[in-house]
C-alpha cells in the first residue's frame, strides 16, 4: 500500500540527483505511478520553481517497475509533439523517438551566461530513438540527436534575428561528438566539440554573411 500510494513529489529530489542539482520538479500532483509537473530550476531552497520547458508533464509509468522493468509513457502536449516512451530495466532504458520544442528565451532561468545574452527565437530537439544506460553515478547514452534553432537573436545585439543553426550531438557512452553548422541568416556559425563526462570542449567560426558586415 505505501509503495503503491507513493506522492509525486517523491520523484523531485531524484531529478535534482540526477541533474547535479541543475533540475527539479515544479507542483507536482498525484502519484510516482501517474502524475504531472513541471520541469524548472530553483535557485536555492527557499526560491520558488521557475519553468524551463512549456506546459506540465503528465507521466504514466507501469507498476513492472517494482520487480525491476520500466515502461512508462510522457506526454506535454505544449512542449512535446508526440508521446515519449521509456522502456527497459532498472540500469538501462530505451528513449522512443520524440521531438522536443521550446522558445528560446526560456534558456535565460538557467542562469549564466545564458541571462546575460537573453536569447529568443524557437528551438527543437529531436531524437529517433536513445538508449540509456546507468554506469556507476554515471549515465552512458547511445544514439543521435539534432537541436535545430530558428529566428535567434540576442539582447547584445540589434540585428534581430541572428540567423537559424542546427547541432547535432552523436552520442557514445559519456561522450558526444557536437556538430555545428548554419541554416541561415547574417551571422554564420561552424564548428566541431564534444561533451565529456559533462565537460564541454568546443571550436567554432563566427563571420558576417556578405553584404551584412556593418
Amino acid at each position: 500500500t505505501a509503495l503503491f500510494s507513493l506522492p509525486a513529489a517523491w520523484l523531485a529530489p531524484v531529478v535534482e540527483r540526477q541533474t547535479a542539482g541543475r533540475l527539479t520538479l515544479g507542483d507536482p500532483e498525484g502519484c510516482l505511478w501517474q502524475g504531472a509537473a513541471f520541469l524548472g530550476v530553483a535557485y536555492d531552497a527557499n526560491a520558488p520553481v521557475t519553468p524551463v520547458l512549456p506546459g506540465r508533464f503528465r507521466w504514466t509509468l507501469s507498476p513492472w517497475l517494482l520487480l525491476g522493468w520500466v515502461d512508462a509513457r510522457i506526454d506535454n502536449p505544449e512542449a512535446l509533439k508526440n508521446t515519449l516512451t521509456v522502456s527497459g530495466r532498472w540500469n538501462e532504458w530505451q528513449l522512443g523517438p520524440v521531438t522536443l520544442q521550446m522558445p528560446a528565451q526560456r534558456l535565460a532561468a538557467l542562469g549564466a551566461p545564458l541571462n546575460t545574452l537573453q536569447p529568443t527565437g524557437q528551438m527543437q530537439l529531436s531524437w529517433s530513438g536513445l538508449r540509456v544506460r546507468r554506469s556507476g553515478n554515471q549515465l552512458d547514452v547511445e544514439g543521435s540527436m539534432l537541436l535545430e534553432l530558428t529566428d535567434i537573436a540576442s539582447a547584445l545585439s540589434p540585428v534581430k534575428p541572428l540567423g537559424a543553426y542546427r547541432l547535432q550531438f552523436d552520442w557514445r557512452g559519456a561522450r558526444a561528438q557536437l556538430t555545428l553548422g548554419t541554416l541561415s541568416g547574417p551571422l554564420r556559425l561552424e564548428g566541431t566539440g564534444a561533451i565529456e563526462h559533462g565537460r564541454l570542449h568546443f571550436s567554432g567560426l563566427a563571420w558576417a554573411q556578405p553584404g551584412q558586415e556593418q
